[in-house]
């Protein structure tokens, strides 16, 4: 059974072409931008990138694409579609498993209260153990896979004693809510937007997973648009620092790029909203030990080295 959840974990590196072209399809002009030597950014809504692209804080000819998960983001990078992008906590590790080449030079502050296992409140569940023997839903290869590893371990189970379903955000959304599933763990905005009546938080990250968020980039990226990088980079933390002091004029601003109520992005932002940060060897050895988790779980093919990933050469501007 551990094998056959791995090998449906290692599924979330091989997105089809379609899917990835529907998740760059928001930039555009991929191939000048990558020959002008603009930046091309991947984001996600509601992580602290679509604070810059709703500003229009970036710097004049920056494109950006959209993608549903961290996943379909780090096969933008491997397709060569995108210089930059951010991501959760597993993404990179997997994006890392499957030979994908990038650096990881920024992250946040820990966000343990945005991703959480929601139930219906009809159902009786008071424990994660009460989930044994039931669908959970997740996005493959997302923050939250790591988040499920911690709930097991913490509750002395395996992934034999739950029947995971891998579905992505806009999947497990309909099938959370006509019962299809018993439980869906999930992340911000997608876990504020399900919180309607009728609805819990089982449980959230906190005390068993950062949830940081993390920049990858290029290689390529780095060697011929360190500059653009660089700017970006700062106006990434600058722009985050703004919106932590500012809640109600980034709630303001956000909910319309986000496409989703403002008292919900108000409430999401208010638990998941962090400060970006410099890496260093200690963010290394954090998600070193992620990684290797993975592996001596079988869920990753071998061990693969997370902190030759870190590169801190932006640290003088994330300070």
């Amino acid at each position: 059974m551990m094998r056959r959840y791995a090998a449906a974990l290692a599924c979330a590196l091989a997105l089809s072409v379609s899917a990835l072209t529907a998740g760059c399809g928001a930039g555009g002009g991929e191939a000048g931008a990558a020959e002008s030597g603009e930046l091309r950014v991947g984001y996600q809504r509601f992580a602290s990138l679509s604070l810059v692209k709703a500003r229009h804080a970036e710097a004049p000819g920056t494109t950006w694409s959209l993608f549903e998960s961290g996943p379909a983001l780090s096969e933008g990078l491997k397709a060569g579609a995108i210089d930059i992008g951010e991501v959760g906590e597993a993404p990179p590790i997997f994006a890392a498993a499957g030979k994908i080449d990038f650096k990881i030079i920024a992250t946040s502050a820990p966000v343990p209260k945005g991703e959480a296992v929601l139930v219906k409140e009809k159902n009786g569940f008071r424990s994660f153990k009460d989930l044994k023997g039931k669908k959970v839903g997740l996005n493959k290869g997302s923050n939250v896979n790591w988040l499920l590893v911690k709930l097991l371990e913490a509750n002395g189970m395996t992934i034999d004693d739950i029947d995971v379903k891998y579905l992505k955000p806009a999947e497990a959304r309909p099938a959370f809510d006509n019962d299809q599933i018993d439980a869906w763990i999930i992340w911000d905005p997608y876990f504020a937007l399900a919180e309607t009546p009728g609805v819990k938080v089982l449980v959230d990250a906190t005390g068993l997973a950062n949830n940081r968020e993390y920049v990858l980039v290029s290689p390529e990226a780095l060697e011929k648009k360190p500059e653009q990088v660089r700017k970006f980079l700062r106006t990434l933390r600058e722009t985050t620092a703004w919106g932590i002091a500012h809640p109600a004029e980034r709630g303001a601003l956000l909910s319309p790029e986000l496409k989703i109520p403002l008292d919900t992005t108000l409430r999401a932002q208010a638990r998941s909203a962090q400060p970006i940060e410099p890496v260093n060897a200690a963010i290394g050895a954090e998600i070193q030990e992620i990684s290797d988790g993975f592996t001596e779980l079988k869920l990753i093919p071998g061990k693969v080295d997370m902190k030759s990933r870190i590169d801190d050469r932006f640290t003088d501007v994330l300070e």
